[in-house]
């Protein structure tokens, strides 16, 4: 065998390799969270370590305009952030392209999925005060509006048990549904109902935000606006942009393989930080910004 056979086949073996690797990330278990119109939904659940005492917890909601995606978008963070001692979950919510449902809906199933994560927390063996409402686009919309939207709950649920969350972590998310953001059609006559932008208010849960500043769905505007108007309502705010990426730029290899870490490392080095601060997760990151 040539040297050149040698070196082919030592590479389809390591890209192979690569392709196992990252095929392999699943979650714990799956959890139905809530049953509705005869649909179900669940928690895709990662659990960390065995642990006596509760851990914080962190509820991932995936981008796709309102209109699909799935859950693997987040798999790759929730298994990073278990590692570092986190319940962490990838949570499914109806969209229009399978459940026939408008943004309205998945604002009620993101705070279904907080109510449902609170209201379990013991058998989760988490900390009801530490769980932390996250997302990407339209999934980092409904993050945000678990915090700050009034309204929009489902109402077979138990009203006693709060849906916001107690920190938020936006990866270019929906900040504004007129036609100055993004998704006006998709909330014709309600623009500004479920719109970030236009429900800031005082006493916000803390917020960490990354946006690419050339991401044409949704403007750096947008982000940098509601950054502003967090700030000036006194509220704990901080905007993270990034140079010369568009949207979508914090998905790791797993499910964006061609985009390689580099930004879902930068991106999950200060999600890791900003945990850290809130006493969420101990230590230094196990990542590399």
């Amino acid at each position: 065998m040539n040297i050149y056979k040698t070196i082919i086949i030592l590479t389809i073996s390591l890209v192979a390799i690569t392709k196992t690797t990252a095929q392999s990330i699943t979650p714990s278990k799956k959890l139905l969270y809530k049953e509705i119109d005869g649909d179900s939904l669940y928690l895709h659940v990662f659990e960390p370590k065995t642990t006596k005492k509760p851990t914080a917890a962190i509820v991932f909601f995936f981008g796709g305009g309102w209109t699909g995606g799935n859950p693997k978008q987040f798999y790759q963070q929730s298994k990073y952030l278990a590692s570092r001692g986190m319940l962490a979950i990838s949570a499914e919510y109806r969209i229009k392209s399978t459940h026939g449902t408008t943004p309205f809906d998945c604002v009620e199933d993101g705070k279904s999925a907080i109510r449902w994560v609170r209201e379990h927390a013991e058998e989760l063996n988490i900390n009801p005060n530490k769980i932390v409402s996250a997302g990407g686009s339209a999934g980092g919309h409904v993050a945000l509006c678990t915090a700050l939207i009034d309204g929009h709950e489902n109402s077979n649920e138990n009203s006693t048990i709060s849906s916001l969350p107690n920190a938020v972590v936006g990866y270019n998310p929906v900040f504004d549904t007129t036609d100055k953001g993004y998704g006006s059609k998709k909330v014709v006559g309600r623009e500004t109902e479920i719109s970030p932008c236009h429900q800031v208010k005082k006493n916000m849960p803390p917020m960490l935000l990354f946006h690419g500043k050339k991401d044409t769905t949704v403007p750096f505007e947008n982000a940098v606006r509601f950054n502003t108007l967090m700030k000036s309502a006194g509220n704990e705010c901080e905007l993270v942009p990034f140079e010369n990426v568009g949207h979508g730029f914090f998905n790791g290899s797993f499910f964006s393989p061609k985009k390689g870490d580099t930004f879902f490392n930068a991106t999950m080095y200060d999600t890791d930080v900003f945990l850290e601060k809130l006493g969420y997760i101990k230590g230094c990151p196990s990542i590399k910004k």
